[in-house]
């Protein structure tokens, strides 16, 4: 049995740059540093930082006055911004600047007088967060059934924009009826979708060519690993989602000749890593790197941090 490992995979620059954010208030301001949701949706990566001296939170009101406040990479509503003011709260913002340029976006159209639609998941933070950073209604929809059913005041002046994490082919059936429904819509290209997402999928779609099972590693609340898997299995291979080695069955990978990996893009390395590790225990021998797009983005840290 061999492994083959999809190009890219794991950790992308907002991963890294939120990850990074948290690890230099720690060194810069002591514990306990607070964090609004979790930093990533990684079980494991909260853990660690958890084991550091790192304190999760879901409601800003669990935060002490004062204490040093990190909003996630998700990205949150304005209001939140002024409460953390109003509290003396210490906050480093480590919205992903991907995420940011949705936020601009959304504002703009907005201050237009468009009618705006994001093209997500109700519920996930960075839907949330979205929306709460226009000063008007935001309709959130997912399928091509969402569209359909939309009511809106004026159907000639709207515009959309996408979470950042969906599935490129979903997404670009979503976008095509809106434009049918609303032929003068406004709204960002594809390609605005996280260049992390889109390349995790692209490198899936190759490495589904190649193999019997596929694993993906990430945690459960992960939109884009559960993307990573979803097209796995619409390419007809047999995809599971793992939080880390101990949760690879025997079973899935009895009788196959090549097993797919690959990593969300708030999956660390070291977890692959593991993985590997323990399908070796369960037979298997050579591990084979996958071509795949070079990403070589780097975002900058928030003024406070940069030189921490």
């Amino acid at each position: 049995m061999d492994i083959l490992l999809a190009n890219p995979r794991g950790f992308c620059a907002g991963v890294e740059r939120a990850v990074e954010i948290v690890e230099r208030a720690l060194e810069t301001h002591g514990a306990p540093v607070y964090v609004l949701h979790e930093i990533v949706h990684n079980k494991s990566v909260v853990e660690r930082l958890s084991g550091r001296g790192v304190r999760f939170v879901e409601n800003l009101a669990e935060i002490p006055a004062g204490a040093v406040t990190v909003f996630s990479a998700h990205g949150v509503a304005d209001p939140l911004f002024d409460r953390a003011r109003e509290r003396g709260l210490r906050v480093i913002d480590a919205t992903c600047p991907l995420v940011e340029k949705v936020h601009v976006q959304a504002r703009r159209y907005a201050a237009e007088g468009h009618a705006v639609i994001l093209v997500g998941h109700e519920g996930h933070p960075e839907v949330e967060g979205t929306r709460g950073c226009v000063d008007a209604p935001v309709h959130v929809v997912s399928t091509v059934e969402d569209v359909a059913a939309l009511d809106l005041p004026d159907a000639s002046r709207v515009a959309y924009v996408t979470q950042t994490t969906l599935s490129v082919d979903d997404t670009r059936r979503v976008v095509e009826a809106l434009r049918a429904r609303f032929p003068g819509i406004a709204g960002p290209e594809l390609r605005d979708i996280c260049y992390a997402t889109q390349n995790r999928q692209n490198a899936v779609k190759q490495l589904a060519q190649e193999v019997d099972v596929m694993l993906v590693v990430g945690s459960r609340n992960s939109s884009n690993s559960n993307r990573l898997v979803e097209l796995g299995r619409q390419l007809g291979v047999a995809a599971h989602l793992i939080d880390g080695p101990h949760e690879v069955q025997p079973g899935w990978i009895a009788g196959a000749r090549r097993v797919g990996v690959t990593a969300g893009a708030s999956a660390p390395e070291s977890l692959v890593r593991a993985v590997i590790h323990r399908l070796r225990a369960l037979g298997a021998q050579t591990v084979v790197e996958m071509p795949g797009e070079p990403e070589g983005v780097t975002f900058r840290l928030p003024p406070e941090l940069a030189s921490a």
